[in-house]
């Protein structure tokens, strides 16, 4: 009786460490919700969306990012071309002292090109993210249907600050 009500405990906590886990902090350094929109079966390219937070003194920049789930992971941006949208790469994107980079749909973003397969809904994959100052950060992308709307939100008010 007693296993029973302790796995019964685990199983009704087990949803709520799986929701408060999905954030990943290394040093000053916090990143929140990695996530990816599930794509349709066909798509040989998807992206990845976070924000990190800098809670440090010091900025930090990420340099580059990879990933087993893609043949390349590149870091881009959305820029305006006359009356175009346009993406291009970038070679790092700062994360300034006391502040924040987002990485949301229609700016920064981390493009996965060569997919080695079509993640749904509700699966994860892992994506290291490599700094300068504060090393490699292993993080575990989420997909999802749909874009977060607490992250959306958050991530229209931060600055955007990157390399040429």
């Amino acid at each position: 009786m007693q296993l029973t009500k302790a796995l019964l405990l685990a199983a009704l906590l087990t949803p709520a460490w799986y929701v408060t886990a999905h954030d990943f902090s290394t040093g000053d350094l916090h990143i929140e919700h990695p996530w990816s929109r599930e794509m349709p079966p066909t798509a040989p390219t998807a992206a990845a969306y976070f924000i990190i937070h800098n809670k440090g003194a010091a900025a930090d920049r990420l340099l580059g990012v990879d990933t087993p789930a893609a043949s390349k992971a590149e870091l881009h941006e959305h820029v305006h071309v006359g009356d175009l949208m346009k993406m291009q790469q970038v070679p790092s994107v700062e994360v300034p002292a006391g502040g924040e980079a987002s990485f949301k749909p229609g700016a920064y973003h981390v493009m996965l090109f060569g997919l080695k397969q079509q993640y749904r809904d509700g699966q994860r994959f892992p994506l290291t993210l490599h700094f300068e100052k504060a090393g490699d950060v292993q993080v575990e992308v989420t997909v999802q249907k749909d874009a977060p709307a607490e992250q959306v939100e958050h991530s229209t008010h931060a600055e955007h600050q990157h390399d040429q």
